[in-house]
């Protein structure tokens, strides 16, 4: 296997070094778990071992990182906001759901990894705890920003539903986002998005027959 060349990253800040190193990081975690050596890491990244140490105190501190990055709902926003309003409600919400379904995977099997590395949060520590209502504070907010764009999505065919937008996106982002969990859909690309749209379709139509 040809190795990438080490690099040297002058102008680079303490911070700028850490998201590049995240970056090469996270498809490693998601790989390999919490197996990934910082040597794998690494070399992914085209550095050298003792840069990531110089950016990170230790693997757990890198591990963190990665979860905080996996987390970011930037990503999700941006792919929801890019997504035509000229397709049918079902093709719209269809590829929201596999933008959320995909970002919900990422953030879980990155969780995963910290969990089978045995990092786990103290209960009773005052900081952890602390850190714990930030983190459920955020999940909120970028729950409510995820529910605002998917109601932009659903307000060309407002007229069709018979519940608040509102409430049907809050709803719709927990579906899909509970569809990230492995084994939840098809193993292929095409069987996911078969799947996805049956469960859209079920979402807009109830599963019992119209009286």
């Amino acid at each position: 296997m040809v190795e990438t060349p080490r690099r040297r990253a002058p102008g680079m800040s303490l911070e700028e070094r850490r998201e590049m190193i995240v970056r090469a990081a996270l498809p490693l975690v998601a790989e390999l778990g919490p197996g990934v050596t910082t040597q794998q890491i690494a070399r992914a990244a085209g550095i050298g071992e003792a840069t990531v140490f110089r950016a990170f105190e230790d693997k757990a501190a890198l591990l963190r990182a990665c979860m905080t990055e996996a987390m970011r709902p930037e990503y999700v926003h941006e792919a929801l906001d890019a997504i035509e309003l000229e397709q049918t409600l079902e093709e719209r919400l269809l590829e929201a759901a596999l933008t959320l379904t995909a970002h919900a995977r990422r953030v879980g099997v990155v969780v995963q990894a910290l969990m089978m590395s045995g990092l786990k949060v103290a209960r009773d520590d005052p900081a952890s705890q602390d850190k714990r209502l930030q983190l459920h504070r955020s999940r909120e907010e970028s729950l409510a920003r995820t529910a605002a764009r998917l109601v932009v999505l659903m307000e060309p065919d407002a007229d069709r539903f018979r519940v608040p937008l509102p409430t049907a996106a809050r709803a719709f982002a927990f579906l899909a986002m509970s569809q990230g969990r492995p084994g939840s859909l098809g193993d292929g690309e095409h069987d996911e998005a078969a799947e996805m749209a049956e469960l859209i379709d079920l979402f807009l139509h109830g599963s019992l027959k119209s009286i």
